[in-house]
Formats: structure tokens, sequence, C-alpha cells
């Protein structure tokens, strides 16, 4: 297995070790290892809480229009559960086999090489966690002004604009405290709770009263509203796998869970099922009050149900979607930014995005690019086109992870599998994957093809940030500069614990962080 040179290009990346090291008063947190604290109700939670979020809410929209009919939406919002399912098996088998944190990341990285891993990290910087966090956002806005525009769509200036503000606060509550940002994810699970319980029961109680869509209506549920595509329907696939974006997440723990070989099975198990019934019921519960016109005019899929059956108490339904995707984008912003972290310790990001507040000991820079980055993507406030943009790319590298647990197969078939899957699976995902991807890429070639693009500019990025040596000094100078400059800008040091091979002779002091407001202190 190979992997591209640890530090190769990371000017500066032990700038700060030494200024950690000798600041354990002020770092307090630096020499804390991961510890196995997630049992098997937690690591339920992790996944259950990462899928359920935005998606719920936006993607019945597209999924429906692609599908062309209620019954074969169904069955794609089942289908895509199942082949979660099948995806996160094969996902168990590697995290067990190659017990790093870091997820699809880290074993592509290690199976395939320096370059396949730097390409995951590359497009889920440029592509992944922007435009998700950028979908959920959107959603967060949509769901608060809808009730504003009964008639008509929110303007998309005010869309982007709601959901920039609600990016740039929660990106300072993270940056800001560990603990605030745990606590706001705690307190608005509870919305997305409340909002599916909600219309699940009023979806079982419009079917008991005989009053749902498709008895009033003499059309089978299969009759198409427009003609079959092949290529939509695939479409239609991409937008339910993003409902279901986040099985995955666990293996970016796997070094934290007790006892993974039995607790990561089991978790999958017992999750994505759940999840799987959750979200069919759910869509059922959409059109027991909702003709497909009437669920292809709105926006705000879950508001429009609340209008039909909650009358004047119509207004807990879009409070309780925003309190959903306001955590959402808590979590993802949480998430992402861990990643980045990760990234950067292995030489494959700018090290200054493995830095972490001398007192806060919140990755700061990692935060501050995840938001930049997020703001860019709400520039384009069509979010089913983004959904596909995620999308398309997710499954890519789903599909090269998979295929990498059978390369693993046959390059070290002796290594010690403590979950050995039969093969059947990884094969099923894979031909499942092939045809959502070459009739997606068929279907819309610009967006895909645009999504591929995006993730080979990675490639001389890689040859030339990472894997080139020599570099010029006046380079390397620039860099040390500028990783300094953001040093000081936010007051951040690299963790003792990490100290990186090559050590640079950057010494950060005393100074007042323009995010903090207060001085810090952090001496060589």
């Amino acid at each position: 297995m190979g992997d591209g040179p640890r530090q190769r290009g990371s000017a500066a990346t032990g700038s700060s070790a030494d200024v950690a090291a000798d600041s354990g008063k002020d770092t307090g947190d630096s020499g804390v290892a991961l510890k196995k604290e997630i049992g098997l109700v937690s690591a339920c939670g992790i996944i259950v809480g990462n899928i359920i979020g935005s998606g719920i809410f936006v993607s019945p929209k597209g999924v429906l229009e692609n599908a062309s009919s209620v019954g074969l939406a169904l069955i794609v919002w089942i289908v895509t559960g199942v082949i979660t399912a099948i995806g996160a098996l094969c996902y168990a088998e590697l995290g067990v086999t190659i017990p790093k944190s870091g997820g699809d990341y880290s074993y592509v990285k290690d199976i395939f090489g320096g370059l396949a891993g730097f390409l995951r990290l590359w497009i889920a910087v440029l592509v992944i966690y922007p435009t998700n966090q950028a979908v959920i956002a959107l959603t967060f806005s949509n769901y608060i002004l809808q009730p504003l525009f009964p008639t008509c769509f929110p303007p998309e200036k005010g869309l982007s604009l709601l959901a920039a503000v609600c990016l740039l606060l929660l990106t300072w509550v993270n940056c800001a405290s560990v603990r605030w940002a745990t606590r706001v994810q705690d307190i608005f699970t509870a919305g997305k709770l409340l909002a599916l319980v909600l219309i699940i029961i009023m979806g079982v109680v419009q079917i008991c009263k005989g009053k749902h869509h498709l008895s009033e209506d003499p059309v089978n549920a299969f009759e198409p509203f427009q003609k079959y595509d092949v290529g939509q329907i695939a479409l239609a696939f991409l937008q339910g796998s993003f409902a279901y974006g986040g099985w995955n997440f666990l293996n970016y723990v796997t070094e934290e869970l007790v006892d993974p070989y039995v607790n990561l099975p089991r978790a999958i198990f017992i999750s994505i099922p759940l999840v799987t019934f959750v979200y069919v019921f759910a869509n059922i519960a959409y059109v027991t009050a909702m003709s497909p016109q009437e669920l292809l005019a709105s926006n705000a899929v879950a508001v429009t149900f609340g209008e039909k059956l909650l009358g004047v108490m119509s207004w807990i339904m879009p409070i309780s979607v925003a309190l959903s995707t306001f955590g959402g984008v808590n979590g993802s912003l949480f998430t992402s930014s861990r990643l980045f972290f990760a990234g950067a310790r292995e030489g494959h990001l700018p090290s200054l995005l493995a830095m972490i507040h001398v007192k806060r000991c919140t990755p700061i820079p990692a935060l501050l690019f995840t938001c930049l980055s997020t703001l860019v993507m709400l520039c384009t406030s069509d979010m089913y086109t983004l959904i596909n943009y995620v999308g398309f790319i997710n499954y890519l590298f789903y599909g090269v992870t998979v295929a990498g647990q059978i390369v693993l197969r046959i390059k070290q078939p002796d290594i010690h599998r403590p979950i050995k899957i039969s093969l059947v699976w990884p094969v099923i995902y894979l031909l499942f994957w092939a045809f959502l991807l070459i009739f997606s890429l068929y279907s819309e070639p610009l967006v895909c093809g645009t999504g591929l693009a995006i993730m080979l500019t990675g490639v001389p990025v890689y040859f030339l940030g990472v894997y080139w040596d020599n570099k010029p000094q006046c380079f390397n100078t620039f860099v040390d500069k500028m990783t300094y400059l953001g040093q000081k800008f936010c007051v951040v040091v690299y963790p003792a614990e990490d100290k990186p091979k090559e050590a640079g002779g950057i010494e950060l002091k005393e100074e007042k962080s323009p995010l903090a407001g207060e001085d810090n202190e952090a001496t060589k």
C-alpha cells in the first residue's frame, strides 16, 4: 500500500509545534489522545444524526421530479436505503481492517496511494462539504422565509443572505468553543426528530381515514406524469443518496469506538434500516396530503404539508425543520473542519489548517476555510444542481473505496480481517454504482463533467504542492510568512502531540486576536 510523503511541501508545518509544547498551560488539551468512548448507542446516534438532516426535507421534490411517478419515487427511496446498507457493510470491513480515523480518505490513501487520497480530500475541500453546507443553509433559509411569501417563492438574494448569516453565526460559535458547538447540536437535534415524527403520524392518520391522494386520483401510482427516462431515474437516485449522506461518518471516528469489531456492524444493522423506514414513511405521508404537482411546485415540502394538515398550527412545521437544518449546518461545519484538520496533519493541506487556538482549542483556520468555501457555493442558489454535484462526486469516491476493498482482498488476502463479508456485496454495490454514474453523466454531462474537472485540478496541485520536495526558497519563504500571518491573526498553534517531522522556526509572539477580541500569549 502506497502513501504520499507525509510532510512534503508543508513548509512551516512545524512552525508552532514547539510553541504548543512550551505553552501547555494555554493549550490545555494538547497532550490528550483519542479515547475509546463511543459505545453502541452513541454509534447509532452518530449514524442516524448525520444522515437525517436537510435531505428528507429537500430531496423528495428532486426524487419525484426525476422518477416521474409516485410509485417509482418510493422504490428509489427503498433501493437507495438498501444500497446504502450494502455500502456501509463494505466500509465496516475496511474500518476494522484499516483501523484509522478519517474514513474513506484514509482507506483510499492507504490502498491506492497518496495521490488518490489527496484527490478524495481535494474534492471534499472544494465540492462535497461546501456544497453540503450550502444546501443545508439554503434549506434553513427556505423554511424560515417561505411562510412570509405564501403566494410566491422567496427571493433568491434573500435566501442566500439568510443562509450566509446562519453560516457566519455558526462558524463563530464553533470557533469560540467546542462545548458551545456540541450544545447547539444537542438542542437542535430535537427539531429534526419533532418534524419527522409529526409528518409520519399525520400521514398514518390520513391513511387510516382513507384520505390520501392516490385513493382520490384514479391514476395508478406508477403512471408517469412525464415520460420515463433512465438518465433521469439515475438522477433521482442521486437526489435520494444526498438524503442518505452521512452513513459513512462513523468510519471517521473508528479509533474512538468501543469494541469496533462488534459495534461498527451492529450500529450499521440498526441505524440504516431505521433511517430507511423513516424516510419511506415520511414520503408516503407527503403524498397523503399533496398531489405530485403540488409537491413539485413547493420549494419547502414540509411547510406545504403542514399547511395542508395542521391549519392554524402549521407554523410548527417550518420552525421544526428550521431547527433541524440549523443544527445540520452546525454539525457539518464541525465534522468538515475536522477532516480538513486531519488532512493538514498528513501534509495534504496547508499546515495552518492543522492548528488550534491557544486557549479555546478549536481549529479556527479550518473552520474559517470551510466557511469561506461554503459562502462561494451560496452564489449558486439552485439547491438541486448543488445536490447533483455532491451526489455524483460522493458516489464516485464511494465506488473507488469499495473497489479498494476488492483490491485489498487480492493484494493482501491473509491480512487480519475481524469482519469479512462476501465479495458478492461489493460487486452488487459497484454494479449499481456504475449504473448511477454512467447514466447520470449521460443525463447531466455539464454538471457531472464539471465535478470531474474540478477533481482533476487536484492532480497538478498534488505534484506541485505535496510531492515536489525541492521547492524554490522564495516559495518556502512565502509559505512561512503566510503561515505566520495566519497564526497571528487566529492565535493558533500546532498541537504538541502532532509535532511534524520537519520543524520550522516561526515564533508566535503575544498578539491580540481579531477573532477573539482578547489578548492571548503563546511564547516560544
